[in-house]
């Protein structure tokens, strides 16, 4: 089928372009290559158009960065997958929540006519008011269910168990209307719950305010003054250019990040069963190996021998680096460690790779490198991507010990206090020496990693942490 530009009598031709059939005459008609809002990462679910990198009518190649979108990780830059001219900015910079799959601009091919380009129509969105405005419909009338003509209703007062008065009393409901299963016409409390299910809720009728044509004036009393430590009555309403004024507060705009993040906070505590185990690991050969090496200008943080030590125990122990799918187990070839950084806009996870087979040089190298790009905003989709155990460190904030939400569909997430000084009784010599003492706590998924299972990882993650020495033979 063809289509013909009208209002012009002019000779026009046809040209196939990419299985699109489109026209030419005096005004020409372009067929555009459109660009939506991708997937970015997983779990996006829309994005920010944060900056415009090509303007209309500007020639863009394959490869070429057109725009810069927040996603609920990181601020991504998106490519061309095509060549030729970008010809409209369908979603100006700024542009927040924009779905997957929305409009975001439009392309033509090289040597076409970009001011030409055939704009789509956009989609008919019903408004907001007459969408949520419907005329009202009259309350259907409540229909009880009859009892039961198998079961004869006992002559005499009710007999009702404890459990089944009670949901009757509460919902305001006749026991009269139950169908009695129990000995001796007794109404059970499944009985109860049976008419509860067939009971519709009552909807509460309109209330009419009748105001007399002359009212008379009424004498108010002064209001009684809450109890102590009673909350005065005051509506939460945000009141614009009074933020100090009682019972107001200010709304916060929540960023993608924000919103996925307690999305998944949300899923992971309310779906994985967490377990947790906690131990104290002597940190006097990390403290000393640091000094050895800072001697040699080698600077490397005691994280770094944390996620070493992580990564290793992985190894010695595959049956812990696994994650949890729809259908079950499943086992991990990879040791991947994500590491939790704090940013502006929440905590994000890159990912120190196969840190199993590096040395604590380079996963110090990488971990900075990490750290700084999140906090710019910078990571690409594979840096946060496909991590398979993660660490949380909070000892640079004085914490003795906490426990970590598990990050899914890992199976466990280590989570590391401040190290500090203990007396404690040697066990060689039994005399009392200073000992550096660091408490981990290790959250695991339930369904993976028993408590058998967990506490052996620890003891082998401790082992390789007191002696350094020995994770670089691993």
């Amino acid at each position: 089928m063809f289509t013909v530009c009208k209002g012009s009598m002019a000779r026009f031709f046809f040209t196939i372009l990419r299985k699109d059939i489109w026209c030419c005459c005096c005004n020409l008609c372009v067929s555009p290559l459109k660009v939506q809002m991708p997937a970015l990462s997983p779990t996006m679910e829309e994005g920010n158009i944060v900056k415009w990198l090509k303007s209309e009518g500007e020639a863009v190649a394959a490869g070429d960065a057109l725009c810069e979108i927040e996603t609920d990780k990181a601020v991504v830059t998106l490519e061309s997958n095509d060549d030729g001219i970008l010809a409209k900015i369908m979603m100006e910079e700024g542009s927040r929540n924009v779905r997957l799959g929305t409009l975001i601009a439009l392309m033509v091919e090289e040597g076409q006519d970009w001011k030409q380009v055939e704009v789509p129509a956009p989609e008919a969105v019903p408004s907001p008011a007459l969408a949520g405005h419907t005329d009202p419909a009259p309350a259907p009338a409540v229909a009880f269910p009859p009892p039961s003509p198998s079961k004869a209703l006992p002559s005499g007062p009710l007999r009702l168990s404890p459990a089944a008065r009670h949901i009757l009393d509460t919902h305001g409901i006749s026991p009269k209307l139950a169908s009695p299963t129990g000995p001796r016409g007794l109404i059970t409390k499944e009985d109860a719950l049976n008419l509860l299910k067939a009971t519709p809720a009552p909807k509460a009728a309109p209330t009419t305010t009748i105001t007399p044509a002359d009212p008379l004036p009424v004498p108010t009393a002064a209001p009684t003054p809450p109890p102590p430590g009673v909350r005065p009555n005051i509506p939460p309403l945000s009141i614009p250019g009074k933020p100090g004024a009682p019972g107001t507060f200010t709304e916060i705009p929540a960023t993608n990040i924000r919103r996925v993040i307690a999305q998944r906070l949300t899923q992971s505590k309310t779906t994985i069963p967490h377990a947790y185990a906690s131990i104290d690991c002597d940190m006097a050969a990390v403290m000393l190996l640091r000094k050895d090496l800072a001697k040699e200008q080698i600077k490397v943080s005691v994280n770094d021998f944390i996620i070493k030590a992580a990564a290793v125990t992985l190894k010695e122990m595959p049956e812990v680096n696994v994650t949890w799918s729809g259908d079950g187990p499943q086992a991990l070839d990879s040791i991947h460690i994500s590491i939790a950084v704090s940013t502006d806009k929440g905590l994000i996870t890159p990912i120190i790779t196969d840190a199993a087979n590096k040395g604590v040089q380079e996963i110090s190298a990488n971990a900075k490198t990490l750290a700084q790009k999140a906090r710019d905003g910078k990571l690409l989709p594979e840096e946060y991507q496909g991590g398979s155990f993660s660490i949380s460190n909070l000892g640079m904030f004085g914490i003795d010990g906490f426990s970590a939400v598990i990050n899914p569909p890992q199976a466990c997430i280590l989570a590391v206090g401040t190290s500090r000084a203990e007396l404690r009784v040697n066990e060689e010599d039994q005399t009392l020496r200073t000992q550096q003492m660091m408490t981990v706590t290790l959250s695991s998924d339930g369904r993976l990693v028993d408590d058998a299972l967990a506490s052996r990882f620890l003891d082998k993650f401790r082992s390789n942490l007191e002696q350094p020495q020995r994770m670089a033979l691993a």
